[in-house]
């Protein structure tokens, strides 16, 4: 298989899956290394698909042109993203990202793409056992998110548990 073949069966590969592929995983699958992917997943973003690289691997979103989206700006310590994230995901919304403003760097975007409980388990669980810390740490706290869901109620849901909690920054 060459080069442009190996990145035909890698685009197709994530338009198929819904949930994310390590590279490791499909570089085994072709019998390459993972480096070999990285590169091929860098030409096929060049070439405008849009690939989402997250904490579970590669992946391919798919177009849901019903799903609406807001962008919000949280404050709070990082004892709460736990809980701010079981928050968001319980009524349904999907959090796409965390986006921090950097006073050196500018924009740091981080894509997430958590959608159930597990997936909020897994990635606590990640930050956890990588000794890692979380974006808010640079900014005191203060970050942003992309949520979507499936209509507005669910999106006026989210926003009035996550205003409870004071989690959210309001104007």
């Amino acid at each position: 298989m060459n080069s442009k073949e190996r990145r035909a069966y890698i685009e197709n590969l994530l338009k198929e899956n819904n949930s994310p592929r390590k590279g490791s995983s499909i570089a085994e699958d072709l019998g390459v290394t993972r480096q070999v992917i990285v590169k091929d997943i860098a030409i096929l973003r060049a070439e405008g698909k849009k690939i989402i690289a997250t904490p579970e691997g590669y992946l391919m979103p798919k177009e849901e042109r019903n799903m609406v989206k807001k962008i919000m700006a949280f404050s709070h310590k990082s004892d709460d993203i736990e809980d701010e994230l079981k928050t968001i995901v319980k009524f349904g919304g999907i959090i796409e990202d965390v986006v921090i403003e950097h006073s050196l760097y500018g924009e740091i975007r981080g894509m997430l793409m958590i959608k159930t409980f597990y997936d909020v388990e897994n990635f606590i669980n990640k930050l956890k056992s990588y000794k890692a810390e979380p974006l808010l740490i640079l900014t005191g706290g203060i970050h942003l998110h992309s949520i979507s869901a499936e209509n507005y109620e669910i999106i006026d849901n989210i926003i009035r548990e996550l205003k409870d909690k004071g989690y959210l920054i309001e104007d």
